[in-house]
Formats: structure tokens, C-alpha cells, sequence
């Protein structure tokens, strides 16, 4: 996790490793559904980077960047829970 200060804006970059870049493409389209609550002082972005998820978000505040970070984090933990309970039997299905 990187964090970098300007004048008033605060950005925090997230990189999560997945097995392969087809858990770490499930996270993203998962996550990237739900908007931010206040996009006014949230901003989120979602890139991948191979089986790895760079989330980047950049905030009003400091307060604002943990709050969002850890709900993210959150996110990507039922993710991952959801990928390993069910994700080799979804492959099955799909194949």
C-alpha cells in the first residue's frame, strides 16, 4: 500500500495478489458493481495488472481514505472466501 499528501487531496494505491488473472478479473467485476457513497470526496479506480487487483482511491481526507479502504478490503475478503468456496465448482459448470 502506497499513500502520497497534496494540498488537499489524499491517494492510496491497494494492490491485491489473486491466484490467476481470472480471480483477480471476478474481484474486480464484483467490486466495481457498487459506486462509492459520496463520490464528491471518494474516488475509486480499479485496474488489473496481470492476477494482481490495483485499487486506487483518493480522498478529502485521511479519516475518509482508511474508512474506504478497509470497506474495500472487506470487499475483496468475501471475495476471495466466495472464490475459494465456489470457484473451482463454477469452472466446472462453465467448461
Amino acid at each position: 500500500m502506497t499513500t502520497s499528501e497534496d494540498s488537499t487531496w489524499h491517494t492510496v494505491t491497494v494492490r491485491v495478489p489473486f491466484a490467476s488473472p481470472q480471480h483477480a478479473s471476478i474481484a474486480k467485476q464484483v467490486i466495481e458493481v457498487d459506486r462509492e457513497l459520496q463520490p464528491q470526496v471518494v474516488k475509486r479506480t480499479l485496474a488489473l495488472e496481470g492476477d494482481v487487483l490495483v485499487a486506487t482511491f483518493t480522498t478529502l481526507t485521511v479519516r475518509l481514505a482508511r474508512l474506504v479502504v478497509n470497506a474495500y478490503l472487506e470487499n475483496v475478503e468475501l471475495v476471495v472466501r466466495t472464490i475459494g468456496e465456489f470457484g473451482e465448482e463454477a469452472a466446472q459448470v462453465e467448461a
